[in-house]
């Protein structure tokens, strides 16, 4: 293979290790249009010169942080702010947290751009004291510090609530009582155990089907204060069984990083809109996708989203949870940031091989605007690593 400045060895499932030269992607913009509403999860990037420990510390660039977010906002998205993609209950605790909310509100705001945040119940840690109450308590707190910001809540799903509800009863009450004192209706967020292993059993059940008779139960009775529901589990047909089940005026918002393009697509009975994690590495070429639907070239979007799908199930394969890491390293490699370090030290959680394949699907994608500089970034991490 001709070697070029966009050329790095990248090793291979059989241990191989072989030149790979990345393919340019194309920068035409995003014509707007849209005509879904699409929030991508945004990332955190870290301040790697901070002297602290990273299992320990939390420290934040937030001059590049916010920077990011104006790049989203730049090409339409709406920003869903301190959600797991920022690694919220990985190493991003909640005054970090809300700090990030007041600091993106308060761009949002100046520049007239949508955004939603994430309020949960993760500065409370479950104990075999713990109740109900509590959980209500920390809901409430957590609550009213994001709308005091003036950002719409997105309730997040919460590991203490799974702790401690004996049955789906105890979700009503919690969920009724939390709607019934915002003063904005909310995003709620159910998010799969394969995302966070501490949320198995949401809803009172192992069985999604069971576990969504609860939480339709919720929406039904709430609706009023329900701008939609995110849901992440991995399963399209979850998702359009209960897309179809919600009342009119609560939109869908699809979380699932596997299917996205059929659930934003649609069919005749309805779509999904979006809230998604995989919309922070992909946002350029999804913006353009979106484009495309809303102006009917439905075969314009899934010829430039369709490639995306291969990079989105491998970046999101399991341990799901640890898919944070490619995030990071793609906005890296395309020059969000200047260095792979991440919020709790987690650009160690996926392997070489990992990486190396995120590489090649992103390549194959169209992601790499700058090829050189994508591959001058990439080498020094796989040096590190020993190829």
């Amino acid at each position: 293979m001709l070697q070029t400045p966009a050329t790095l060895m990248l090793p291979d499932k059989d241990g191989q290790i072989a030149h790979f030269t990345i393919n340019p992607g194309t920068a035409a913009p995003a014509s707007g249009g849209w005509n879904r509403t699409a929030f991508a999860a945004a990332h955190v990037v870290t301040d790697p010169l901070a002297d602290c420990d990273p299992w320990v510390n939390v420290a934040i660039d937030w001059d590049r942080t916010l920077a990011f977010r104006e790049h989203l906002w730049s090409l339409g998205f709406g920003v869903a702010e301190a959600m797991d993609t920022a690694q919220r209950g990985m190493g991003l605790d909640w005054p970090t947290s809300l700090e990030l909310i007041r600091r993106s509100q308060a761009a949002a705001s100046a520049g007239g751009h949508l955004i939603a945040s994430g309020a949960g119940t993760d500065h409370l840690i479950a104990t075999p004291g713990t109740t109900i109450d509590d959980v209500i308590a920390a809901y409430e707190e957590q609550c009213e510090a994001v709308e005091a910001t003036g950002s719409r809540v997105i309730l997040m799903a919460s590991r203490a609530l799974a702790a401690v509800a004996e049955s789906p009863d105890d979700y009503v009450r919690v969920y009724e009582r939390i709607l019934s004192g915002l003063a904005k209706p909310a995003i709620l967020h159910w998010l799969g155990a394969m995302f966070d292993p501490a949320l198995e059993g949401y809803w009172g059940s192992t069985d999604h089907m069971e576990a969504m008779k609860t939480c339709l139960q919720v929406i039904e009775a709430n609706a009023a204060k329900i701008d939609g529901i995110k849901i992440s589990l991995l399963s399209a047909e979850k998702e359009i069984a209960m897309r179809r089940r919600l009342p009119d005026g609560v939109l869908m918002y699809t979380g699932d990083d596997f299917n996205y393009p059929e659930l934003i697509a649609g069919d005749h009975q309805g779509h999904s809109h979006a809230l998604l994690g995989i919309f922070d590495p992909i946002a350029g070429v999804a913006a353009r996708a979106l484009s495309a639907l809303g102006a009917g070239n439905r075969e314009g979007y899934v010829h430039l989203l369709t490639p995306t799908v291969p990079l989105s199930r491998h970046i999101f394969c399991a341990p799901t949870r640890f898919y944070k890491t490619g995030v990071v390293f793609l906005a890296y490699l395309n020059g969000h940031q200047d260095h792979f370090t991440m919020v709790g030290g987690q650009e160690s959680a996926r392997s070489t091989l990992h990486l190396a394949e995120i590489v090649r699907l992103a390549s194959a994608a169209g992601l790499f605007l700058d090829p050189e500089q994508a591959a001058a970034r990439a080498r020094p991490v796989f040096v590190a690593r020993g190829i």
